[in-house]
């Protein structure tokens, strides 16, 4: 199990490397995380749900992602509620204080013992992550995902600290201190990341953390920017482009309050032909070729958010103006004529009109649908896949407009207005060349087709991001403490 001192220190990165790096050796190794909290999520094979991070650790094991990989996951609805999803089927709405008490925490526990037991007896070994800090000491009673369940699993535990953003020694002596005796003996190591300058300046540290924490660091890992890999958190968006760029192709992706599967927009990132940033502000969107309304967890809140900034304004004049406007899960329902939510699925709010570029009508229901599927893009005939994760009901308003997609099980996905003004509920859709060719033509010469093999390309970051690791840390010493548990 990788733990760690705080949020953000890499658990998520390592654990990826190390799925890949296990599976190189001849294991067949998968992830695992009791209870995440994302908004980035996935559908599974079997349409259920499951974090993005989770997911993308599978793809690095080339595993077939599965609920038990993360049995519990929370995705946020406002600063104090979360939905509750379980084993891949959501469970309701929880406030934060309600679900972390100690009444009624055995049947989640339960739950995602039964999960891991299920996925050890399938794949070996289990590639184990933490969430936040390995120390939350008010919270160790009800905790479900950091050393109770290392406990449970009789797993040898890795704590990774975040050198970057300072006080290292302190975080990491703090966090080994605040472990109970028992919670100790699972502490096998320490892994230094992010290391930014000369190793040998560090040299020094190392002895000095080992002295005081009794526990070796297994390694200090160096910052890296080459590596491209699927991020789970949305903070990770505000590092991202924020301007339009001159000679590519512009397109903007609305910062939504609520942006969820934010990975739909990765493969842009690494198109040589187009130039993608992240806009909060109307004056963003002038200089863009193709807007983006993305998916949300909140669509009523953020669809009053946009009307309040005057961003709602701005994107329905881009369209206006012949521009692009793309509308993706919650962002097609936003382009409506409006959304309904009459039993309060997503907030206080009944209804709000939506920004009325394509006649359609959603309805907020209570059923989440999560599946992956094939389809054929309308536009060009193109055979593609995606896969879907809302609750609402989207209906046509007029007979004038097509259907975006075709699905192979015969029903139809999304709303064709116009080569330059459409929606679907596909994620992932951007992944394929065929639709991202169409997409991007009416602002290209006709030579300018896409030569880009995403998957191929994700391959290579794994093996990059398994090579990286490897090079930084003793694996000697990972595989001779894993081998004394066999």
């Amino acid at each position: 199990m990788f733990t760690g001192t705080g949020s953000d220190v890499g658990k998520s990165v390592i654990a990826a490397a190390f799925c890949r790096i296990f599976l190189q050796d001849g294991y067949a190794p998968a992830p695992f995380k009791a209870q995440n909290m994302a908004l980035n999520s996935y559908a599974t094979p079997d349409g259920l749900e499951i974090g993005r991070a989770q997911a993308m650790q599978a793809e690095a094991a080339r595993a077939v992602c599965h609920t038990d990989m993360n049995p519990l996951l929370l995705k946020p609805c406002t600063d104090k509620m979360a939905q509750v999803v379980l084993n891949g089927k959501v469970w309701g709405n929880r406030d934060a204080y309600d679900y972390f008490k100690i009444e009624g925490r055995e049947v989640l526990r339960r739950e995602v013992h039964r999960a891991f037991d299920r996925l050890s007896a399938r794949y070996n070994p289990v590639v184990m992550e933490g969430a936040g800090s390995i120390s939350e000491i008010n919270l160790r009673e009800t905790d479900l995902v950091n050393m109770p369940m290392a406990l449970y699993a009789g797993a040898d535990v890795v704590l990774v600290a975040d050198i970057d953003r300072g006080g290292v020694f302190a975080s990491v002596y703090g966090s080994v201190m605040l472990l109970n005796e028992e919670e100790r003996k699972h502490l096998k190591g320490i892994i230094i990341n992010k290391f930014r300058g000369d190793i040998r300046l560090f040299e020094s540290g190392i002895k000095m953390l080992e002295d005081l924490c009794g526990i070796p660091v297994l390694g200090v890992i160096p910052y890296f920017q080459h590596i491209c890999l699927d991020q789970e958190d949305s903070l990770a968006l505000t590092e991202k482009n924020r301007n339009a760029s001159a000679g590519k192709v512009n397109v903007a992706v609305v910062l939504l309050r609520h942006l969820s599967n934010f990975t739909d927009f990765n493969v842009l990132e690494q198109d040589e032909r187009v130039h993608l940033y992240y806009a909060q502000h109307p004056d963003d969107l002038s200089s863009a070729d193709i807007v983006i309304v993305p998916g949300t967890k909140s669509t009523l809140s953020d669809l009053l958010e946009l009307r309040r900034s005057g961003v709602a304004q701005a994107i329905v004049s881009a369209a206006r103006n012949g521009k692009t406007v793309l509308g993706i899960c919650g962002g097609y329902q936003i382009m409506g004529e409006e959304v309904f939510d009459p039993d309060r699925v997503e907030s206080d709010i009944p209804r709000l009109p939506g920004l009325g570029l394509l006649p359609v009508s959603t309805t907020l229901c209570g059923e989440k649908i999560t599946r992956q599927t094939r389809f054929t893009f309308t536009g060009n005939g193109t055979s593609c896949s995606g896969y879907e994760i809302h609750m609402g009901d989207t209906r046509f308003l007029s007979e004038e407009v097509a259907p975006l997609n075709r699905c192979e099980d015969g029903r139809m996905d999304g709303c064709f207005k116009s080569e330059r003004c459409m929606g679907t509920y596909m994620h992932g859709i951007l992944d394929n060349d065929g639709f991202l060719d169409y997409l991007l033509a009416p602002y290209l010469n006709g030579s300018e087709r896409r030569a880009f093999d995403y998957a191929a390309f994700k391959e290579r970051q794994y093996d990059k991001l398994a090579d990286h690791v490897r090079q930084h840390v003793d694996m000697d010493k990972i595989y001779e403490f894993l081998k004394q548990d066999e």
